[in-house]
């Protein structure tokens, strides 16, 4: 398994420093010549924008943290576009455990696949509760907890993890990309769940959706790895994805997570 992963790794990856801004122009070469990809982004973006619209009433600003190389402002113009680590093609540095934001100034947080990377996320669901708007929320894509994803994400990364039986929240990281449990969203958002509703309780999970564009993810060979299939067969790849969707729960390889804070 592992001779193959190596084998099918993107060349412009190999010996970057995923941690430093390196990675930005290697993943950007990588996503402008897969017209799949970002297929599956943009239908990511319309997924937040959707649960956004119909889950939350605050007024206040918009804030992608980790947006990286497919922001949401690409789809969506009032979308601030962030990163721990600075790209001069988003609009600023921003700690999703520190954030430079004033209290209750924000209608929602949207984050790709950075929750799993944050070292401390009770840090994280404090600043939440202090700069989000009552009515907004935080709306979180991460990798599932089902079959597939719990095979693959144990695999697919050298720099990350996927340990569903991880004690703790807090996750030794090595660096923004490196050392995260890609687990998290289920250690925190279903196995304990309990605790999180005890410790925010001003913090409520309304919704949690499975994605459902995975086979097109897998061929597209994501930002890491050789597109497996050409793109003229997205629409046999969607007619296939269609006919499998009663087995979503057991071949998702992402989940969306939406919390939002309570109003007084």
């Amino acid at each position: 398994m592992r001779k193959l992963i190596d084998l099918l790794q993107e060349q412009l990856i190999k010996g970057i420093n995923v941690d430093d801004e390196g990675r930005f122009v290697a993943h950007r070469k990588i996503i402008n010549r897969k017209r799949m990809l970002r297929e599956v982004f943009t239908e990511f973006h319309h997924i937040f924008r959707k649960l956004d619209d119909k889950y939350l009433c605050a007024s206040g600003s918009r804030i992608e943290l980790g947006a990286g190389i497919a922001p949401i402002r690409d789809s969506y113009s009032d979308v601030l576009a962030t990163d721990v680590v600075y790209d001069k093609h988003l609009d600023c540095v921003l700690d999703a455990e520190n954030m430079d934001l004033p209290d209750s100034s924000v209608r929602v947080i949207y984050g790709q696949n950075c929750f799993h990377h944050f070292p401390h996320p009770d840090r994280f669901f404090s600043e939440l509760d202090r700069v989000l708007v009552p009515g907004g929320g935080a709306i979180l894509l991460e990798p599932y907890y089902g079959f597939l994803a719990t095979y693959l994400f144990k695999r697919l990364f050298k720099t990350e993890g996927f340990d569903k039986e991880f004690l703790s929240w807090e996750t030794p990281v090595a660096g923004p990309m490196n050392g995260a449990n890609q687990a998290l969203s289920y250690i925190v958002f279903v196995r304990d769940r309990e605790e999180f509703e005890r410790k925010y309780p001003m913090l409520e999970i309304v919704h949690q959706k499975l994605c459902q564009n995975h086979f097109k993810y897998i061929f597209s060979g994501g930002l890491n790895f050789r597109q497996l299939l050409p793109d003229w067969m997205v629409p046999v790849i969607n007619l296939f994805q269609m006919a499998l969707s009663p087995f979503d729960h057991w071949l998702s390889l992402h989940h969306i997570v939406l919390i939002r804070k309570r109003e007084k």
